[in-house]
């Protein structure tokens, strides 16, 4: 729950929702997961997250494309960039996974470019291929691993898939509240679908003002011209600034304990030191 929260934090004040993940990490660490493992953890959850997007959106196409091509118009530019971004992230994320030597080498080479433009510094330059090695062996355990436990990928994307209707859902819980009728569950859910691959790969912290525009656009016949605007707030501020406040309460908290704990390792680091230097 604190990394998901943490995660989700991260995710919703960076760009394109790329401080998420690298959050996460930097926790696991403080809490004695090693990085090879937790971004193997990140991998398979971030892969897991957008494949269920990516499928649910083109099933919805392939069952419903007149009801979308209706209340998508003129957005279609912009869903056709999202299914890029998001199919092109995948591969890659694939690439890394089945292929970690190939992520190794190119790792190290770019490890060398670095240095040889002085983005890096020359002494360090070994220091940092020994971590990408280490990362990428964490990666080929890990991956082996998978393979030899199919059922727990697919029990990762099963639980995503419900983790993502139950988010989508909370469009339908604000258009039956209004006490409105004629449009099915299936039918906002497929809609609220395309927003997040129209808009959650945008460089936009939280894709923040381009979701409220395409939720206005494509739910105002649904919602009608007099109700959209609020319904808008009512569904972005559930599904997503209620979901902020919440996880940066949880941030907050989980670094204060770790700068305590922080904290509380240097000064007994300092003690034995001290200790050390007293007996000699």
């Amino acid at each position: 729950m604190k990394y998901s929260f943490i995660g989700f934090f991260f995710s919703c004040i960076t760009p394109s929702a790329s401080g998420g993940q690298p959050a996460q990490m930097y926790y696991m660490k403080k809490d004695g997961i090693k990085i090879g493992f937790s971004t193997l953890i990140m991998l398979i959850i971030t892969i897991a997250f957008k494949a269920v997007q990516v499928l649910l959106a083109v099933a919805f196409l392939l069952f419903n494309f007149g009801f979308i091509k209706i209340h998508v118009g003129r957005l279609w530019w912009l869903l056709l960039i999202g299914f890029i971004l998001n199919i092109a992230y995948i591969a890659g994320l694939v690439f890394i996974f089945y292929k970690p030597l190939w992520a190794r080498k190119m790792g190290i080479k770019l490890i060398n470019l670095l240095t040889r433009i002085r983005i890096l510094k020359e002494k360090n330059n070994e220091k940092y291929i020994n971590k990408i090695k280490r990362i990428c062996d964490n990666y080929m355990i890990g991956s082996e691993y998978i393979k030899s436990n199919v059922h727990t990928v697919i029990n990762i994307f099963l639980i995503t898939l419900v983790q993502r209707l139950f988010l989508l859902a909370v469009t339908w819980i604000v258009y039956k509240s209004y006490g409105l009728s004629g449009t099915s569950f299936w039918n906002i859910i497929a809609l609220q679908t395309m927003i997040g691959v129209a808009v959650e790969m945008l460089p936009l912290p939280g894709a923040a003002g381009v979701t409220e525009g395409c939720f206005t656009y494509m739910f105002m016949s649904i919602f009608t011209a007099e109700l959209v605007k609020p319904a808008m707030l009512l569904s972005r501020g559930l599904s997503f600034y209620l979901l902020l406040i919440m996880s940066a309460l949880v941030t907050f908290v989980a670094h204060f304990i770790v700068m305590r704990n922080d904290k509380k390792n240097g000064l007994e680091e300092s003690q034995e030191v001290k200790k050390e230097v007293e007996k000699e």
